[in-house]
C-alpha cells in the first residue's frame, strides 16, 4: 500500500492504516524524542502524544514535506513543550545585542579522528540548554535556521549565533587537552 493511500485512508479513521503508519514511523520518532528527552518514559509519552495528534490535525497534512518530516516536527516540539513544562526553559539571547555571525565559511566541524560518537553525544548534552536545542535540530535533525526559529520562537539571526556559540563550546568539549584528557 502507498504511503499517499495509507494517510488518506487514516484521515477517514480506518483504525488499522493508522496502526501501520503507527508501526512505520513509532521507532524512528521514539529515537528523535530521546535524542531530547533523557528519560525513556517521557520520551514513550511524547510520541504517544504526538501520534495522537498527528491523527487528529492529519486533514492539515498537505504532502509539501514528508509525513515523516511533518511528524517529526510534532515530535520535536512536544519535547520542547515538555522541557519547558519541566522547567528547562529556553534562556533566549537578548535580540538586540546580538552580533550577526556568518557560519557560512565554518561548515566544517573539525573534531579529532580518534573521538567516538558517545563522546560527541556526550558534549553535545553538556552544552547550556540554549545551544544545545540548535546544535541538535541543525545537526542531527536536519533543520534549517528558518525551521529553527519558527520552532524555538527565536530569530534566524539567534539560531545562526547560538548555533555558532554551541560549536564553537563543543569543539572545546572534544579538543584534547594536556595530557590526552579532554574536559
Amino acid at each position: 500500500m502507498f504511503q499517499v493511500d495509507i494517510i488518506e485512508q487514516c484521515k477517514q479513521n480506518n483504525r488499522k492504516a493508522q496502526l501501520q503508519l503507527y508501526n512505520q514511523y513509532c521507532n524512528g520518532m521514539y529515537i528523535v524524542a530521546k535524542r531530547f528527552l533523557k528519560d525513556t518514559h517521557d520520551a514513550e509519552d511524547v510520541v504517544q502524544e504526538a501520534f495522537i495528534k498527528a491523527f487528529t490535525k492529519l486533514h492539515q497534512y498537505k504532502a509539501e514535506v514528508t509525513f515523516g518530516a511533518w511528524l517529526k516536527r510534532i515530535v520535536v516540539n512536544k519535547c520542547l513543550d515538555l522541557l519547558k513544562s519541566k522547567k528547562h526553559k529556553l534562556v533566549e539571547l537578548d535580540e538586540v545585542h546580538l552580533k550577526v555571525v556568518d557560519t557560512s565559511h565554518d561548515d566544517k566541524w573539525l573534531v579529532d579522528d580518534s573521538i567516538t560518537l558517545n563522546e560527541v553525544k556526550d558534549a553535545i548534552n553538556k552544552l547550556p540548554d540554549k545551544y544545545q536545542y540548535v546544535v541538535m535540530l541543525y545537526l542531527i535533525e536536519g533543520y534549517d535556521h528558518q525551521e529553527i526559529s519558527e520552532i524555538l520562537n527565536i530569530s534566524e539571526v539567534a539560531s545562526r549565533t547560538q548555533l555558532f556559540r554551541g560549536k564553537s563550546k563543543l569543539q572545546d568539549l572534544l579538543t584534547i587537552k594536556k595530557n590526552g584528557t579532554r574536559y
